[in-house]
């Protein structure tokens, strides 16, 4: 295959399908509707997962399908099948002109071009033999148990993706991508008398097999996994009440992404049920806070070449020296609200309309040395890594848990703690922090996002920093 994916003709090459008729049938089912798209998706994917000494289990998986989309106003029709043929997508075209009715009559303007390109056609999948991905999980396990007598159990999966995609306007204006994706997660459990504790660590992002089977990558995870378990076997019941909260750099910019990023997307915002609506101009957060959102990062779990309705991603600030700046835009809520897209209408698959979500988002680092921003604080909590959370949109209120945290004392990390929860609102939340650090780190490539059944891969990330007055729930009696 050609090395260009704006050159790629990977669907017409791969089918039956003819490319002439295929514009033409586009044109015809959406010509005269005020936005829409035909949508090519083919897919290849594979896990592998291991589980104390055996392989416990081993897929692969081929999908292909397509999904055609007409809207008028706010109506929109899709249709999609996993049936490539001009058939199928004609019996599509006869389903989403049920929402003709209503149209202003003229097709949005195609997104614009972009010569970028983030990622080359090679396939993550071909280039290293089943037995080479077993055998690197069966050196994991070795290799944890060498490390640890303690380790009562071990845990791990390799998974990858190779998606190719296709965007087909009415006007003829074609943009397609190729996004690869990989995986490495351990999980261990240490055990010393009747208490057992995991730890974890997981890595992964849009490039190639190669560094995950690295030696010195994957025994750094090991490494990880048995550190986090050896410290949670410390830890003692967390406090509770308010107190003041530092949050560490990377990946607890989770609580970011599902506090505050949610509330960013247009369509939230559109509709007014966002704790963040009607606010642009406003402050929401404390001087020093700038988010944004950038799914142009090179091989980030979140970015693409263009999103999956054809625009080029882009760098979008959102939160400005905490004044609200802008939303997260697919291309129906930019153009209800008469504003420019911004590369983010996303879907999970062929099967799935697209909304908007977020790509890769995160907080830019401060001034503060995140050393001083520990030691500033006589009593509270240093939360170092999150597990599950929860977040009200309409509210912003969020319950978060850690999975790795500390009591500070005196300006020092003093003992782990097991059990902290945090508790409080997203736009509050930005208003109390107080230190932001100079070390912003993005997190290591397992962020996955949920929305409207949808799930799709993202980044997130943040600097130390420093709120003031979180509320903390614990189980210490």
């Amino acid at each position: 295959m050609p090395s260009d994916p704006q050159a790629l003709n990977f669907f017409f090459e791969n089918s039956d399908l003819d490319e002439s008729r295929i514009d033409g049938l586009v044109s015809q089912s959406l010509t005269g509707m005020d936005d829409g798209e035909l949508y090519l998706e083919s897919t290849q994917s594979e896990s592998f997962s291991f589980d104390d000494g055996i392989l416990k289990a081993a897929s692969f998986d081929q999908t292909q399908g397509f999904g055609l989309r007409a809207v008028t106003g706010l109506s929109t029709g899709y249709a999609h099948s996993n049936e490539l043929s001009e058939a199928a997508i004609k019996r599509a075209a006869s389903t989403v002109q049920a929402v003709r009715t209503g149209t202003s009559g003229s097709i949005a303007l195609a997104p614009a071009r972009s010569n970028k390109q983030l990622y080359s056609d090679t396939n993550p999948l071909g280039g290293i033999d089943f037995g080479r991905k077993v055998k690197l999980l069966e050196d994991i396990d070795a290799f944890a148990r060498a490390l640890d007598p303690r380790v009562r159990q071990v845990s791990a999966s390799l998974i990858g993706s190779w998606k190719v995609v296709e965007v087909i306007r009415p006007d003829g204006e074609r943009m397609r991508d190729i996004r690869p994706l990989v995986r490495l997660n351990v999980q261990i459990m240490l055990g010393v008398g009747d208490r057992q504790e995991i730890g974890s660590d997981g890595c992964g992002g849009r490039y190639l097999y190669d560094s995950l089977f690295e030696a010195d990558h994957w025994q750094g995870q090991v490494r990880e996994a048995l550190r986090q378990a050896d410290v949670n076997l410390d830890s003692v019941a967390a406090p509770a009440g308010e107190m003041t909260v530092v949050l560490g750099p990377g990946w607890p910019g989770v609580l970011l992404h599902e506090a505050i990023g949610h509330g960013l997307e247009g369509d939230f915002n559109r509709k007014g049920t966002s704790a963040f609506a009607g606010l642009m101009g406003e402050r929401v957060a404390a001087p020093g806070v700038t988010v944004v959102d950038d799914g142009t990062i090179n091989d980030r779990r979140g970015s693409l070449t263009i999103d999956d309705e054809g625009t080029p991603t882009e760098r979008t600030v959102l939160i400005e020296d905490g004044i609200l700046t802008g939303y997260m835009q697919d291309r129906l809520n930019a153009r209800l609200m008469g504003v420019e897209a911004t590369g983010n209408g996303r879907r999970q698959s062929f099967a799935h309309a697209p909304m908007p979500r977020m790509t890769n988002t995160f907080m830019l680092g401060g001034k503060d040395d995140p050393n001083e921003i520990v030691s500033s604080v006589k009593d509270g909590i240093y939360a170092v890594n999150f597990g599950g959370g929860q977040v009200d949109i309409t509210s912003g209120k969020f319950v978060f848990s850690c999975t790795e945290a500390y009591r500070l004392r005196g300006g020092k990390v003093c003992e782990p703690v097991k059990g902290a929860t945090l508790i409080g609102n997203g736009p509050d939340v930005l208003k109390r922090v107080s230190m932001i650090g100079n070390d912003l780190k993005l997190d290591s490539g397992v962020g996955m996002c949920g929305k409207g059944g949808q799930s799709v891969p993202v980044g997130v990330g943040q600097p130390t920093m420093r709120i003031n007055g979180l509320t903390v729930g614990g189980t210490a009696g």
